[in-house]
């Protein structure tokens, strides 16, 4: 008796089940913990992807309606669960949304430490210029169609579908109608009409229809006399309001002659491309143009002289007559003056970079260009690419800007020091690199070591009438000349 009672047999038996029982409920909990979770994960994630291949072809099926080929298409949404949502009324507009505008840099409002150019990176940044000249605004609303399951959102917008996750990062699925090939942007913006909601596991039929008749946005000399092509103003700009900004951005940065930066607190993708000024042999202005040369040219300028005709007896005489462009911190300048003997045109360079690293570089001009005729009647060629031409290095220190591995300079590869010289034309096409690197810039001449310039004060030397500019140049790839807008107005039902 006393054997079994203390006996542990039965004991074990029962430790054993309660072990087994404890590690059975443990393991369902873990399952039940990460598993379901994980399974519903899943089971959304499947979810998203079917959404986001009926958005796919609902994206082909609404081209062949906003191109004309079908009146109508349907495109059938199979959800679990979650909303599809049409986000085509005022209020939606408001947040779905491109405008475009373009500008010309030589308007007062656009430089300085207030004009438009230090904050047109910003939504909303072009409204205290509409009414400008040298301003062109116009807009158009796109409104969308979107899926939503808690945090993540697809939706069709602009002509091309968009997913947001959680984090608010957005990816693009399909392109939008935004096509760019460094010379023409072509841009049908499809915007969504109707305002309806459907949420549930039920099937949706998403119906789009239209008219066919888009609206020309641009050109259109009717509306506006500047609205033509090909482009004639500075820059154009395209501004993206949208749920989906990032991806836009992204899209935009992912062509071959675009790039764009985002306004985060405006939900803003925003596009700035530069328009090529005119080239060609034109009577001389105290302004010119000259849009970003290409970098990859080891001597992309073609062609760049002044023929210079004396305004009045005292003939072409100046002291300091400037061809001046500043870009950011860079600032070329080439100086003219009357000296060395009676009928010589003596030049001098001064390249300044203010940025950390940069400095100053001055070249004295060793030779001459000469000055034919009598006074009113003197004239020179003053031809910016003369290879005989040589200029001789000024400075205590050496040069930085030669440098092709520093931000500050580019190629080729030298460093001068105080009596090294090189040619006009090696300066010229090495300057000109520089100082266009981050777009158009503006030559201005001017004749301060008189009093003054311009035409009525009788202080600058040269006829602006009968003076002429002949420039040509390789300008850099991606720069616009030409831009087609219209609008298609798209009617989307839910059945």
């Amino acid at each position: 008796m006393k054997k079994f009672i203390q006996s542990e047999n039965a004991v074990t038996a029962i430790v054993g089940i309660v072990a087994i029982l404890a590690l059975t409920i443990t393991s369902i909990s873990v399952i039940f913990l990460y598993g379901v979770p994980t399974i519903y994960k899943m089971e959304d994630m499947a979810n998203a992807q079917k959404v986001e291949q009926a958005f796919t072809v609902f994206d082909s099926r609404t081209s062949k309606v906003a191109l004309g080929e079908s009146p109508s298409q349907t495109t059938s949404f199979s959800m679990m669960k979650g909303n599809i949502k049409v986000n085509g009324n005022n209020q939606a507009y408001n947040d779905s949304k491109i405008v475009i505008v373009s500008v010309d840099m030589n308007s007062s409002w656009y430089s300085g430490t207030s004009g438009f150019e230090s904050k047109k990176n910003k939504w909303g940044s072009w409204e205290n210029y509409i009414a400008s000249t040298g301003m062109n605004e116009f807009n158009s609303s796109m409104g969308s169609i979107v899926f939503t399951n808690d945090e993540r959102i697809i939706g069709y917008e602009g002509g091309g579908v968009w997913s947001k996750y959680p984090n608010g990062k957005s990816v693009m699925i399909s392109p939008p109608e935004f096509h760019y090939n460094g010379e023409t942007l072509t841009l049908p913006i499809m915007r969504i009409e109707g305002d309806a909601v459907s949420s549930g596991a039920s099937d949706v039929a998403v119906t789009v229809s239209s008219d066919n008749m888009p609206t020309i946005l641009y050109p259109d000399p009717a509306t506006n006399l500047n609205r033509t092509n090909p482009l004639t103003s500075d820059k154009v700009i395209v501004y993206i309001k949208s749920e989906f900004y990032t991806a836009w951005a992204d899209y935009a940065n992912s062509l071959a002659y675009a790039s764009a930066t985002t306004d985060d607190e405006n939900m803003t993708a925003v596009i700035e491309l530069e328009v090529i000024p005119a080239m060609g042999k034109d009577s001389l202005k105290q302004n010119f143009k000259v849009g970003a040369v290409n970098q990859y040219n080891p001597a992309p300028i073609y062609n760049f002289s002044l023929d210079l005709e004396a305004r009045g007896n005292a003939g072409l005489n100046p002291s300091n007559y400037q061809i001046t462009a500043s870009s950011g911190t860079r600032t070329l300048t080439y100086t003219l003056q009357k000296k060395n003997g009676p009928n010589r045109l003596v030049m001098d360079i001064i390249y300044e970079d203010i940025a950390p690293g940069g400095g100053t570089e001055t070249w004295d001009g060793q030779g001459y260009f000469l000055i034919n005729g009598t006074q009113e009647d003197e004239d020179s060629i003053v031809d910016l690419l003369d290879k005989t031409f040589m200029c001789e290095y000024d400075e205590p220190v050496a040069s930085f800007s030669w440098n092709s591995s520093s931000s500050l300079g580019t190629g080729p590869d030298m460093d001068f020091t105080s009596g090294d010289q090189t040619s006009l034309y090696n300066l010229t096409q090495h300057y000109m690199k520089l100082i266009t690197m981050e777009g158009t810039v503006i030559f201005n001449l001017n004749h301060p070591g008189m009093g003054g310039h311009g035409n009525g004060g009788g202080s600058d030397p040269v006829d602006y009438d009968e003076s002429t500019l002949t420039l040509y140049y390789d300008g850099m790839p991606g720069s616009i000349t030409y831009l087609h807008v219209s609008r298609n107005d798209l009617l989307v039902n839910l059945n």
